[in-house]
């Protein structure tokens, strides 16, 4: 099963474990993970489902092209890794 890690920046808001649950594209695995920590959904999605702008997500090193439909497949021994994206000056 797919590997969810967070950031710990992420980690000193809100609950953030690394986690691993089924699922076949971003969305089923993410839809996986606010299954079991719901207060995680609103760091990570805005109110229309897509990645919110300042979240940046990898999947095995990629950065996630499919941000509003997260349609890209994952396989048993992917890795996602969700990081808040630093911005300023």
């Amino acid at each position: 099963m797919p590997t969810v890690f967070f950031t710990n920046q992420l980690a000193r808001f809100i609950d953030a474990p690394t986690v691993v649950v089924p699922g076949k594209t971003l969305g089923g695995v993410l839809g996986n993970v606010f299954g079991d920590h719901p207060q995680l959904r609103g760091y990570i999605l805005d109110d229309q489902g897509a990645i919110r702008r300042h979240v940046a997500v990898f999947i095995d090193g990629l950065q996630v092209s499919d941000r509003t439909e997260l349609s890209q497949p994952v396989d048993d021994k992917s890795e996602i890794h969700i990081f808040q994206a630093l911005s300023g000056g």
